[in-house]
C-alpha cells in the first residue's frame, strides 16, 4: 500500500511560506535593505537584466542604499530603472555609484504597504489551500484505488487539514509581524 506522502505536501506548503517571506523582504519599511531592489530590471546590452547582474547593491547606512555599477556606461540606465520601478525611490548617480536615499514613510505610504502585505499573504494562503486540495484529491484517489483504507483516508485527511491550519496560521503570524514593522518604523 502506497499512501500519498504527506511530507511532499508539507514541503510545498513550506515553499509558499518561504515565497511570502521573500516578498515581505522586498517591502520597504523605511530601513535600507538590499532586497528592496530585487525586483528592479535594467535595460542593459539590448535586454532586460536583474539589477544584481549589472552592479553590486549594498546598504552603507540605515537610510541609504548604493549600487556600484560595474560598467560605467550603465549608470544612467540603472538610475532610470530604479526610478521607474514603482518603489518610490529617487536614485542619485555619482560616478560609477548610484546612491539611493530611503525616504521616511508617511502614513499614506504605510497603509499602501499594509495593503500590499495583505495581498502577498492572501496569495500565500491560496497556495497553501491549493496544496491542501491536491492532498485531499490524492487521498481520495488512493482510497478509491484501494491503496489506503477508509480509516487511513480519514486519519490522513485530518493530518492534511492540521498541516493546512498550521501553515495558514504561520502566514497570518508573518503578516502581523510585517504590519507591525511597517507601522512602527
Amino acid at each position: 500500500m502506497v499512501a500519498p506522502n504527506l511530507k511532499d505536501f508539507e514541503k510545498r506548503m513550506d515553499g509558499a511560506l518561504e515565497a511570502l517571506k521573500k516578498e515581505f523582504a522586498g517591502l520597504r519599511t523605511g530601513r535600507a535593505s538590499t532586497t528592496l531592489l530585487d525586483p528592479v530590471m535594467v535595460e542593459a546590452y539590448g535586454q532586460r537584466m536583474p539589477l544584481n547582474q549589472v552592479g553590486t547593491v549594498s546598504a552603507p547606512e540605515p537610510r541609504m542604499l548604493s549600487v556600484t555599477v560595474w560598467d560605467k556606461g550603465m549608470v544612467t540606465a540603472v538610475a532610470k530603472a530604479i526610478r521607474e520601478a514603482g518603489l518610490g525611490l529617487n536614485p542619485l548617480p555619482d560616478g560609477s555609484l548610484v546612491r539611493i536615499p530611503i525616504p521616511e514613510l508617511n502614513e499614506e505610504r504605510r497603509k499602501e504597504l499594509g495593503k500590499v502585505a495583505h495581498k502577498y499573504a492572501e496569495q500565500a494562503k491560496v497556495a497553501v489551500r491549493n496544496v491542501r486540495r491536491d492532498g485531499m484529491e490524492a487521498l481520495k484517489k488512493a482510497e478509491k484505488d484501494h491503496q489506503i483504507s477508509q480509516d487511513e483516508h480519514r486519519k490522513l485527511t485530518e493530518d492534511v487539514q492540521k498541516m493546512t491550519d498550521r501553515h495558514v496560521k504561520l502566514v497570518d503570524d508573518a503578516l502581523l509581524a510585517k504590519e507591525k514593522e511597517i507601522m512602527t518604523v
